[in-house]
């Protein structure tokens, strides 16, 4: 069971702090298709923090494909399935893109320092799973 951690003092609002764990641990086999989430309110009682920020990221999660909600069940990571166009796919891609670069660009790091750390960081990826 992947083990959600907030940080309430981060610019990052809670919701999307939650979403972003559960996107990175079905990209990193951390969760598997019809593995299970904790309930809502098991949630937030865990992490202390109001239901309704639960059951925001758990429908974010739903409208971007990454679970499911079966009534009377709880919410289950669901089998990928194509939300996003490949032009939106690369417009979000260029958006963090440019965020990325900026930021580093700003922090005073040389076009080498950029590349060269990025490609460590991508070596450092899990191997994606077949069919994930």
């Amino acid at each position: 069971m992947l083990e959600i951690r907030i940080q309430p003092g981060s610019s990052a609002p809670l919701y999307k702090q939650i979403v972003d764990q559960v996107r990175w641990a079905v990209a990193t086999a951390g969760y598997d298709v019809g593995d299970s989430l904790p309930s809502v309110r098991a949630l937030a009682d865990q992490l202390v923090i109001n239901p309704n920020t639960v059951a925001r990221a758990y429908a974010e999660l739903g409208r971007n494909g990454v679970i499911e909600a079966r009534p009377g069940k709880g919410y289950f990571i669901c089998k990928p399935r194509p939300v996003y166009s490949k032009e939106e796919r690369n417009r979000r891609l260029e958006e963090a893109l440019e965020e990325f670069v900026k930021e580093a660009y700003f922090l005073n790091f040389d076009p080498a320092e950029i590349r060269n750390a990025l490609e460590q960081r991508l070596c450092e990826l899990p191997t994606r799973r077949k069919g994930g």
